[in-house]
């Protein structure tokens, strides 16, 4: 049996860390939890950086990711990073803006087309 590929690619800057979500739909709890596995060592090396979160491939997720969310930004922050989240689909935003997580998260919309 063959490696099932990563939900996320993960590139290092100098000062930033970059995760791009490979999933257009993160729905199930069995990729939430893989999520989490993959970004907890990410998180770990992410000292004193900013972590971007890029959703440009995301159109559908559930509330699940949202819990994961919030708690990679407060590890983040224990860590004295930040967390940015770019390329948010505008009908995804407003899932934030409903939830008030805009206050929480450094939100960069998707690019209109």
């Amino acid at each position: 049996m063959g490696q099932k590929p990563s939900a996320i690619i993960v590139e290092h800057g100098q000062n930033v860390t970059f995760v791009t979500f490979v999933d257009e739909r993160i729905v199930d709890e069995e990729q939430i939890r893989e999520l989490k596995e993959s970004l907890e060592p990410v998180i770990e090396k992410n000292e004193n950086k900013k972590l971007i979160l890029n959703f440009a491939k995301v159109e559908f997720m559930t509330s699940s990711l949202l819990g994961l969310l919030v708690r990679i930004h407060k590890k983040v922050r224990e860590r004295n990073g930040r967390v940015q989240l770019s390329n948010l689909d505008p009908n995804l935003y407003k899932i934030f803006e409903i939830t008030q997580l805009t206050k929480i998260f450094d939100i960069r919309k998707a690019p209109k087309e």
